[in-house]
């Protein structure tokens, strides 16, 4: 399993569109296969900073989405409303929790 995070700051005057257009992709992204969970985090200290945390069953199925339709059609509406250069952490767990 893959974890991906990626980090998002955005135009402060573009928060609005960027929420609408996760809005309408959310679910088609969710539902793309290989992907397991996908959630929309906002930094607490900077409201125009977001992460997307999202599961992926192996490299094959991120690298899969990220070179489809879906995913050029949403990146395309979402990287003009940067401010700064996204940054992307694709990561695989060492160590389960310790159980409390």
């Amino acid at each position: 399993m893959i974890k991906r995070i990626v980090k998002m700051t955005f135009q402060p005057e573009q928060v609005a569109v960027f929420l609408d257009i996760f809005e309408t992709s959310k679910n088609r992204i969710r539902q793309f296969p290989g992907c397991q969970h996908v959630e929309l985090l906002r930094w607490s200290d900077a409201s125009n900073v977001f992460f997307t945390f999202s599961l992926w069953d192996n490299n094959a199925a991120l690298e899969e989405y990220r070179q489809s339709e879906l995913f050029r059609s949403t990146w395309s509406k979402t990287k003009v409303l940067f401010s700064e250069k996204p940054a992307a952490w694709s990561l695989e767990l060492v160590s389960e929790p310790d159980e409390q």
